[in-house]
């Protein structure tokens, strides 16, 4: 795998153009704005969304989606709601056996799919990875210490991409778990603008702990009925990505959730970014998904009836906090009460 695609010109996908190029691959970024084509391409810059990080002169940008994905392996970092139709536009020519690197964290509002469950219905020539975990795109870009989850189905396939994406500063774990890779990433983001709209309300650090470790329980419960494994909801594209992004304003997420809570409306809030807070369009679709699976997950209801209006924020915790006292117990049970 000498050459690599990156299909997204946001702050993560400019980031995982410089990581492959950092661990020797041949780098292609698609991007759709004309301006940060011609801005990585001749000053190196992607002022846009990664501001101040100088990129490696060996990046080529392009806004060809066809000439893009003619490569040995699609790295997909389009936000959860725009995967289905970027992939629709790059069918006829995805060559079969390209592998597809998943990176968004959702879940399809329309549909209630798994990215990777997109993939398959749009790109059926492509074996699919997830890469996943706990990666703000600035510290990875500046080179500092981080460590994800790919996970692949196809051993050979997940140490190839391991090999041709990691480097010393950026670690890649192996796992065959795909499902549970992308669960934990999808709900954390909910989980998180929960956490940021406690912060927002003064609730103070012993609620975000518990919301934190309650928000896990959910994940597991939701991971293991769609098919995951409690052990990888545990790890980096789980607890490890819950953690980071519940607690740093850094987040797109826990930003927003400060926002809310502070009284600010989602509008206004959405209004004012160029990023994308993957959660506001992905808490519906979790609690969706869960009614189907019979699963309950509370907090991850709560945030989504204050994201669609159809509660308050005090009315919201308030009823969360007015929840019958149960045994803590296992943390994953297939379905039934827990939260």
């Amino acid at each position: 795998m000498r050459r690599i695609a990156v299909i997204g010109g946001g702050a993560w996908g400019t980031t995982l153009a410089l990581a492959a190029r950092r661990a020797g691959r041949d780098v292609v970024l698609w991007v759709r704005e004309a301006e940060t084509v011609s801005a990585v391409n001749g000053r190196h810059v992607n002022e846009a969304y990664l501001p101040g990080v100088p990129l490696d002169p060996a990046i080529a940008a392009t806004g060809n989606l066809a000439e893009a994905v003619d490569t040995d392996a699609v790295v997909l970092a389009v936000p959860a709601q725009h995967l289905r139709a970027v992939c629709a536009e790059t069918r006829d020519a995805w060559k079969a056996g390209v592998p597809a690197v998943v990176c968004a964290k959702g879940i399809e509002l329309a549909t209630g799919l798994l990215m990777s469950e997109v993939l398959a219905d749009v790109l059926p020539q492509a074996p699919i990875a997830v890469l996943s975990g706990p990666s703000f795109a600035i510290e990875v870009a500046q080179g500092k210490p981080a460590a994800l989850t790919l996970a692949c189905a196809e051993a050979g396939l997940g140490e190839a991409l391991v090999t041709a994406l990691a480097s010393p500063r950026f670690r890649l774990y192996r796992s065959a778990d795909v499902v549970g890779a992308q669960v934990g990433g999808a709900v954390k983001n909910v989980l998180a603008i929960g956490c940021g709209i406690g912060e927002g309300r003064g609730l103070g650090e012993n609620a975000r702990a518990a919301m934190i470790t309650r928000g896990l329980a959910e994940i597991i419960r939701l991971g293991v009925a769609k098919g995951g494994e409690a052990a990888t909801l545990m790890g980096l594209s789980g607890a490890g990505d819950l953690i980071l992004t519940c607690a740093s304003p850094q987040s797109r997420n826990y930003s927003l959730g400060v926002a809310l809570g502070r009284g600010e409306r989602l509008e206004d809030i959405l209004a004012g970014r160029r990023s994308v807070a993957e959660g506001v369009a992905t808490a519906g679709a979790v609690t969706g998904l869960a009614a189907r699976l019979g699963v309950e997950m509370p907090i991850s209801a709560a945030v989504a009836a204050v994201l669609s209006g159809g509660a308050h924020i005090d009315e919201a915790i308030e009823g969360l906090l007015a929840r019958p006292f149960r045994p803590e117990g296992p943390l994953a049970p297939v379905a039934g009460k827990g939260g």
